[in-house]
């Protein structure tokens, strides 16, 4: 479900200036930190260099001792100790460096380099350090944030990188269409026939309704006030011309059909949510065309639409534990998801780095657990994380979603027809909650009333187990033998309960994680020991059975389905002595839920979901090689994302087919082409195994992401690929057998949709505000001739030639480039907005 790393850093040090004993009274203001890549396959090895600069800007010196720098890197850091420098890791991601007794201190001027190979490659720059800050030795509990740090842009182009060319090349492929000859609504329907006309809707324009779908009919008022800012009536009395009508009819459910003429508007279907679909699709329409000039009226063009989802579980994962996000922003997103006809917002609010839900039982796992900086004890708040940096009092360093604030988001869903599951991370991944509950459990000792301090403890106090987890922490993982941790399991979701009815929402699964528990756990742990010998269990490995037994018993009488990552469903054993996860038959009958990650193409899994399936399991299929929205856009230094399962651009949601995934992947984790041997003697989905997967969800982690800018750029235009796959029909190249006849189907697929993406949707994008990925151009030189182009149309291109940044008020790129030099060239949508430059030596 997450990345995974086997780099080792060792940090370089070289000396200068003269010796001098340290002083917490240097300005760490004045110093300023550089991040450069420089190269990778560095001495002829499979490595990568990058530099740490350290610039003394004080008048003072910098200290040669009295100091650490503490800072967090995904890369798991060699650690040392020199006469000059000594590397260490606290815990997880978070390392710090302290001066060797040879260290000398730094004048004014000075720098020290900091060299970091690595023994593997940097793919970009979200692979540099970051969360810098100094801690004084004579005031361990203050860390001083490193105000000047930089992550230079990088200049140069390594081994196996997407080259201008390779991006011009691509573009090339596909050639766009003409726009009145699109279908202007995305996800595509079942059926669409453009008609003549178009109907104008203004505040004269009435909605007639029945009465079953009276929200429906306030919801699409008040849609049309967000959009033209005049409100139009709702009744449920008599139809009329020039009327938006929905009607309840005998159509199957959650179908609709949608007949626009210039005298009405009709929508028909049989249940709440079919209309709602249908509402999307009228929305879509309305956003496509453009108001009447001079006038207070829109134009929507003439259409017949009929209309079904194909999977009924279409669903995003967010997470806000890595990385908090603002629930504006929640809110927003939903109505993304909501404009895409998706329905299921799986809310990642729990994990190692934080707890962003509050539990009005158990405060201490917001006010511990959702805290975080520099601390030497976890009691006050969580270690820096993520980059977080050390200040406890930062916005983002303090972030949770109060009751009343889960409460809304899940009246907010509730009203878009879009059910939010929430995930409690369990057993792994629970740092936030172990911790927070540590704190409550010392806070009890302190008064003398042991029973309550162990009520909801969950860890073994006694427990010398070693472990490292997928993310480096040794003490994330709850005592599965514990009673404690069943009860605060219990209170946990008696309180999700209590949200869910004060929204007036049905909480019918809870996802409890159950991914990532690494090797070791619980082997020295005398409660768990004792439980294994009580239970007549062959080894520690049989509690994993226990555990999900006992998550049952929790849930099922509260009438509550238990969801999980695909490990709740595994069982590990052993093959000529080497371990080996296979499907848990124990609990295949079971109401259980897995989103299956794990099939990542060229790691050995990539038929996990298909086995799970054909063994009994309801699978959602979250297959990180093509709908994890961390990764990488592609392989390039400029891009933002994860890439240890791959670099996942639009096509690649787009070309995903459900039922026989292996047809459409072309490309392993690296990005290299690969043979369709590889899927030789894996498992197909049975027949019998398609009756199980409930739908498909792409999953947006959030360990590299801290704004809100970001965060749509990983998401858009992705989302919207995804929500074809989920929601559309199998396309004709799907089916196709012939694999020649299939190619060409699928050209001419793509360049459909990526026209209607550039023409039609990036402009209601736009008019939403949303900050989706502009792509850069991508150039060819011919006869010394510079030809550019862009992934999507839509976009203008412009161009410098005197090194700067282009601007929209530099050429406009409409023809070969004959100027010499270095060009620089950067994509501009119709709002101003710029993607990536790209830079040439002509």
């Amino acid at each position: 479900m997450r990345f995974k790393k086997c780099l080792l850093l060792a940090f370089l040090l070289p000396l200068v200036a003269a010796a001098q004993k340290g002083s917490t009274s240097y300005p760490v203001k004045d110093l300023h930190v550089k991040w450069t890549f420089k190269e990778n396959q560095s001495g002829g090895k499979k490595q990568s260099l990058s530099l740490l600069t350290f610039l003394n800007k004080s008048a003072q010196k910098f200290p040669a001792s009295n100091w650490s720098l503490y800072f967090n890197s995904m890369k798991d850091i060699e650690l040392k100790t020199s006469d000059q420098l000594i590397v260490e890791q606290v815990n997880g991601d978070l390392f710090r460096i302290r001066p060797g007794k040879g260290f000398k201190e730094i004048n004014k001027g000075d720098s020290v380099v900091l060299n970091i190979p690595a023994n593997d490659e940097i793919v970009n720059f979200a692979d540099a350090p970051g969360g810098l800050y100094l801690v004084w030795d004579n005031m361990p509990d203050k860390g001083i944030k490193i105000d000047h740090y930089v992550v230079e842009d990088v200049e140069r182009y390594i081994e196996n990188v997407v080259t201008p060319l390779d991006t011009y090349n691509k573009n090339s492929k596909f050639s766009s269409l003409e726009k009145n000859k699109l279908i202007k609504l995305l996800p595509t329907p079942v059926f669409y026939e453009a008609r003549s006309g178009n109907f104008s809707i203004s505040q004269a324009t009435a909605i007639i309704t029945d009465p079953d779908f009276k929200k429906e009919a306030d919801y699409l008022s008040d849609e049309l006030y967000k959009l033209f800012k005049f409100k139009t009536s709702v009744s449920t009395g008599t139809s009329k011309d020039k009327s938006i009508r929905l009607v309840k009819t005998n159509l199957p459910e959650n179908e609709y059909q949608l007949e626009i003429t210039p005298q009405s508007i009709t929508l028909s279907a049989s249940n709440a949510e079919g209309v709602f679909y249908g509402l999307q699709s009228l929305k879509s329409l309305i956003l496509a065309n453009s108001p009447v000039k001079n006038e207070k009226a829109f134009l929507v063009s003439a259409v017949s639409i009929k209309d079904a989802p194909r999977f009924k579980y279409r669903a995003l994962m967010l997470d806000v534990a890595r990385n908090f996000h603002p629930k504006e922003e929640v809110l927003r997103i939903l109505d993304l998801m909501a404009l895409y006809k998706l329905n299921v917002f799986h809310f990642h609010v729990t994990d190692d780095e934080a707890w962003r839900l509050a539990i009005p039982a158990l405060p201490e796992l917001t006010e511990i657990g959702a805290k975080r900086g520099h601390t030497l004890t976890n009691e006050k708040s969580l270690q820096a994380t993520y980059s977080s940096g050390p200040d406890t009092t930062e916005v983002l360093n303090k972030a949770f979603y109060t009751t009343a604030d889960f409460v809304e988001i899940l009246k907010y869903a509730a009203k878009r027809h879009i059910q939010v599951i929430p995930e409690i991370e369990t057993p792994g991944h629970a740092r936030a909650a172990i911790k927070a509950m540590d704190t409550r459990y010392n806070r009890f000792m302190a008064k003398g009333m042991r029973a309550e301090a162990e009520k909801y403890l969950l860890r073994d106090i006694n427990d010398k187990s070693v472990y490292s987890s997928a993310q480096y922490w040794n003490d994330n993982i709850v005592c599965v033998a514990l009673p404690s941790v069943y009860t605060f399991l219990d209170k946990v979701t008696e309180s999700l309960q209590d949200m869910y009815r004060a929204a007036g929402v049905p909480l019918t699964t809870i996802h409890f994680g159950g991914d990532e528990v690494p090797q070791g756990v619980w082997e020295k742990s005398p409660l768990c020991l004792e439980l294994v010998k009580q239970a007549k269990m062959k080894s520690t490995d049989d509690l994993w059975g226990y555990y999900v037994g006992k998550l049952q018993n929790i849930l099922k009488p509260k009438g509550i389905i238990l969801s999980g990552w695909e490990e709740f469903g595994m069982m590990k054993t052993y093959l000529d002595g080497n371990k080996l996860m296979v499907p848990n038959p124990l609990f295949a009958n079971d109401p259980l839920q897995l989103d299956v990650w794990n099939n990542v193409i060229g790691g050995g899994t990539e038929d996990l979901p298909y086995r799970l399936a054909n063994g009994g399991y309801k699978v959602v299929l979250t297959c990180s090689s093509n709908f994890y929205l961390d990764m990488a856009y592609n392989r390039s230094l400029t891009e933002a994302g994860h890439y240890w399962a791959g670099f996942v651009n639009m096509e690649k949601l787009f070309s995903f087919i459900p039922y026989d995934y292996y047809k459409n992947a072309k490309e392993d984790r690296r990005g290299q082409a690969i043979s369709k041997s590889l899927f030789v003697g894996k498992d197909r989905l049975t027949d019998f195994g398609k009756s199980n997967i409930l739908g498909l969800k792409a999953a947006l982690w959030t360990e590299k992401i801290r704004n809100t800018e970001l965060l749509e750029f990983m998401l858009l235009p992705r989302l919207v690929g995804f929500a074809e796959r989920a929601w559309a029909k199998d396309p004709a190249w799907a089916l196709e057998k012939d694999e020649a006849k299939s190619e060409l189907a699928y050209q001419d697929s793509y360049a459909d949709f990526k026209t209607r993406v550039g023409l039609i949707e990036f402009p209601k994008l736009d008019e939403g505000g949303w900050n989706y990925r502009i792509p850069p151009v991508g150039v060819k030189i011919t006869d010394g001739e510079i030809s550019a182009n862009t992934e999507f149309p839509g976009f203008n291109i412009y161009y410098t030639t005197n090194g700067k940044e282009p601007s929209a008020k530099d050429h406009l790129y409409t023809k070969p480039i004959k100027e010499k030099g270095l060009i620089k060239l950067k994509a501009y949508n119709a709002k101003g907005r710029g993607g990536n430059t790209t830079s040439i030596q002509n």
